[in-house]
């Protein structure tokens, strides 16, 4: 090990992977505690562990129970970190270089239905209980989720957002990304009603008028906490009769990506719009799709049509055209593809 090496390497790690790679602060948190849970498995001193130290901490985080994605982000994080280490001098050797990860599975996306969402945004339009700060509450709730469905932003990224983006009623928001990366979203006309009812009201609060963020809040950071909003989308669940367990923020960006592409988006109008580096993170969201490229395979196929050269029954493919036994969404060229697959501008009815 050089002499070279700084008293923390841990936190000159994290500087540069803020600096030359603008890491966002919950990713260099990430890797700050994966680094520390390496560290503590191995004695200490990150420098001195070896292939094998390493290889014992996967096959301990195996045996915690813990899942596949995490082991695989905590190997990640130490290969990054002695990849630096070599480049700075520290280490004449990559500990972790040939080490093979667990593999991270890529779960479906665990979204909401259009009629959900809608159940969801009503249960949020309705204050919770009496009095003006009930109103208040779901003014704003109203107003967080209604931006969350009509741009696919994260929540960490609405609650960044401040005051000053807001103004003028616009027809399109900056934001903020990870590592810095900044896009435009555009707003549908039931978010933008949201806003400006919010920004009302909170205009005329002398508490709220002079905060940066457009959601304030009298904690250290000024603004609603990611926690607190978890928590009130599952309270907003529960009273819309949806399961809690299953919803969250990140649910109504899954719902946002996987309507606009069971509406007919195309995938790269998507990446541009979801922030995404990657088009494969993206691809994810493909999986709703196969219902309309069967119901496609049955209607205009050869193979699909009956013996005598006709086409098949309808009762053949109606399941599939409908959305039902394929698992997916409904043929968003068909009839009633408005009610599957509602646009951004475009909603069921409210009640």
């Amino acid at each position: 090990m050089s002499a070279r090496a700084p008293a923390d390497p841990v936190a000159r790690f994290l500087e540069a992977m803020r600096a030359e790679r603008g890491a966002a602060d919950n990713t260099i948190a990430a890797y700050a505690r994966d680094l520390s849970d390496l560290a503590e498995h191995g004695g200490g001193d990150l420098l001195a562990l070896g292939r094998a130290d390493i290889a014992a901490w996967m096959a301990a985080m195996e045996a915690r129970g813990l899942s596949r994605a995490t082991r695989a982000r905590r190997l990640s994080a130490a290969r990054q970190f002695y990849r630096f280490a070599c480049e700075e001098g520290w280490r004449e050797d990559d500990p972790a270089a040939r080490l093979r990860g667990p593999g991270a599975r890529r779960p479906l996306p665990r979204t909401l239905s259009p009629e959900q969402v809608e159940a969801l945004l009503e249960a949020a339009r309705r204050p919770a209980g009496p009095g003006p700060a009930a109103q208040a509450a779901a003014l704003r709730l109203s107003c967080m989720l209604e931006l969350l469905y009509a741009t696919g932003m994260r929540a960490s990224e609405l609650l960044d957002l401040p005051a000053a983006a807001a103004r003028g009623d616009p027809r399109m928001l900056l934001v903020r990304g990870k590592g810095g990366r900044e896009r435009m979203v555009p707003l549908s006309e039931p978010a933008r009603a949201a806003l400006a009812a919010w920004l009302a009201h909170r205009d005329a609060d002398p508490r709220l008028r002079g905060a940066a963020a457009l959601f304030p809040s009298r904690g250290r950071a000024g603004r609603l906490t990611r926690a607190r909003f978890f928590q009130l989308v599952r309270e907003t669940a529960a009273r819309a009769g949806i399961d809690p367990a299953s919803v969250s923020p990140h649910t109504l960006r899954h719902a946002f990506a996987t309507h606009l592409l069971a509406g007919g988006a195309d995938l790269r109008a998507i990446q541009t719009l979801l922030g995404h580096a990657d088009i494969s993170t993206t691809e994810i969201y493909a999986h709703v799709m196969q219902a309309r490229l069967q119901a496609l395979v049955l209607s205009g196929h050869p193979l699909a049509a009956g013996g005598d050269g006709s086409a098949r029954p309808a009762d053949e493919g109606a399941a599939l055209a409908a959305g039902k036994g394929g698992g997916g969404p409904a043929d968003p060229d068909g009839p009633g593809a408005d009610r599957a697959a509602p646009r951004l501008d475009k909603r069921p009815p409210r009640r």
